[in-house]
């Protein structure tokens, strides 16, 4: 499935606020409390990306989306101090340096993983609830689909036992036809012979 390009939106909105955290001061506790107020700020945003972004990209996909941004802003950022070292305050381009503003950058796709992970956590704990909710109604279709069963095995049960005395009582009756047959049969040749035997007598009288 086609990804929509609207969801590209939430790491383009990450991009840019790793970007402007370049221009934030790098201590957070010396400066007081504002200055944490807005990285705190910075790291909810983050956070907020991140849900977004498993919520519309996936935990795989989105989970590549944000390492890509985090190495792009880590990139442009230390391209910045590199150029700017003046406006930035550094007055040597040092490795420290480097890394120190590189950790922005990584302090708030940190955050932004940490939101895909609650999300994909809320979203794998639905699903168990689902998958609990349908365990608990097995047994009970299990158990409906035994007593249907059952009901079946019966009816056939009952359905047999009819044919088998439908079929013997209609062998009852070939066999009490027969009898009766085979009796009038002997009855009557009885009688023919009588007659015949009487026909002689009466013959032989004349």
């Amino acid at each position: 499935m086609k990804t929509k390009l609207t969801y590209y939106l939430t790491p383009a909105l990450l991009a840019i606020l790793m970007f402007l955290s370049n221009f934030l001061s790098a201590d957070l506790f010396d400066v007081g409390f504002q200055n944490f107020s807005v990285w705190f700020i910075l790291s909810l945003f983050a956070f907020v990306c991140g849900w977004l972004i498993n919520k519309t990209l996936g935990w795989k996909f989105g989970g590549k989306v944000v390492f890509s941004v985090i190495i792009g802003a880590a990139a442009i950022g230390m391209g910045l101090i590199m150029f700017f070292n003046k406006y930035f305050g550094v007055n040597e381009v040092v490795t420290e340096n480097l890394i120190l503003y590189s950790l922005r950058n990584i302090m708030l796709g940190s955050m932004a993983f940490f939101g895909m992970s609650v999300a994909e956590l809320t979203l794998l704990q639905k699903e168990l609830a689902v998958c609990k909710k349908t365990e608990k109604k097995e047994p009970n279709l299990k158990e409906n689909s035994e007593k249907e069963a059952f009901l079946i095995l019966n009816k056939a049960k009952l359905d047999a036992d009819k044919m088998l005395f439908e079929a013997e009582k209609q062998r009852n009756e070939i066999i009490t036809n027969k009898n009766r047959i085979e009796t009038q049969l002997r009855e009557f040749i009885k009688v023919e012979r009588e007659l015949i035997k009487k026909y002689e007598q009466e013959s032989e009288y004349k």
